[in-house]
């Protein structure tokens, strides 16, 4: 910052002068959007989870019996829902929808660090030499806009997946050929090259800010609409995991946000294929099991 801008800051209020120098600053800025949005959307989720299983009725009498910590574990991996009408009600349909928002804020934000920063590094750098920029908020509110709209068609699919029977009250997967189904697809979706393009965008958004900036709040929030496509044709297949696991399955999101948080901040293909291999082999094992577990016992 300027000594004359330090010299005009003295003559707000301290508050005023603070806020001022935290507007200065993108990269401040663009931490603490990460920082903040994240552990809102970890917070909602936990508080549905904790709120949706300290419901009346909703432990079972082995449950109760379970210790505190191993309750605890089963919220997390298993956490059950009795949401009223069903999630074909208004009222279901739209607790599902916001827990979807919740879990692609927690899930996809990280991942999306290494873009928001590079972006806050060359605001800064060109706000120093006195050039017009616009907040790293607006390139993180196009991004999010682009999650949100997969929240609501993941919705959506929930919606006709409950109603075709392939997912249970809880919703949880009822079908071991469609989790495996998924879990196939999801692997096979690693080795292709669409995925390998957008993965190649957002690991390197350097270049494509260098050729495409903008200075209006308009052409930054087109940016971040830009980003959030190339991080959504990455990851789509991954987040529809979900389905296989449990939507509200705490532990798999952790996972799940960990493994394309990394992809997007190493280099080369050697985790994307190890990924990909094991999401294959599981999904294999799962259409195995679900067959074997269907085959005519005097044909055993």
């Amino acid at each position: 910052m300027s000594r004359a801008a330090d010299e005009n800051f003295n003559h707000l209020p301290r508050a005023a002068g603070w806020l001022g120098a935290g507007l200065a600053r993108p990269k401040l800025i663009a931490v603490a959007c990460i920082l903040i949005l994240t552990a809102l959307g970890w917070a909602y989720l936990a508080l549905m989870v904790a709120e949706m299983g300290a419901s009346p009725g909703r432990l079972d009498t082995a449950s109760q019996s379970l210790g505190l910590w191993p309750r605890a574990i089963s919220a997390l991996c298993q956490p059950t829902f009795g949401l009223a009408g069903g999630i074909l009600a208004a009222s279901g349909f739209a607790v599902v929808a916001m827990m979807w928002a919740a879990m692609v804020l927690a899930m996809m934000l990280p991942s999306a660090a290494p873009m928001i920063m590079t972006y806050a590094q060359i605001a800064e750098t060109a706000a120093r030499k006195g050039e017009q920029i616009v907040s790293p908020l607006v390139i993180a509110a196009g991004y999010a806009v682009v999650w949100l709209g997969f929240a609501g068609l993941a919705a959506v699919m929930q919606a006709g997946l409950s109603r075709a029977a392939l997912l249970d009250s809880d919703m949880a997967s009822v079908s071991g050929l469609f989790s495996g189904a998924i879990f196939i697809a999801a692997g096979l979706y690693q080795f292709s090259a669409l995925k390998q393009a957008c993965l190649r965008q957002c690991r390197q958004p350097f270049p494509f800010f260098f050729a495409h900036w903008q200075t209006s709040a308009r052409g930054v929030f087109r940016l971040g609409l830009q980003q959030g496509l190339f991080c959504l044709g990455c990851c789509w297949a991954m987040m529809l995991l979900m389905f296989a696991v449990g939507a509200m399955n705490v532990a798999w999101m952790a996972v799940l946000g960990v493994v394309m948080t990394a992809e997007k901040v190493t280099s080369g293909n050697r985790l994307t294929s190890v990924v990909g291999t094991a999401l294959i082999a599981i999904g294999v094992a799962l259409v195995i099991a679900a067959i074997a577990a269907h085959w005519p016992p005097h044909l055993s």
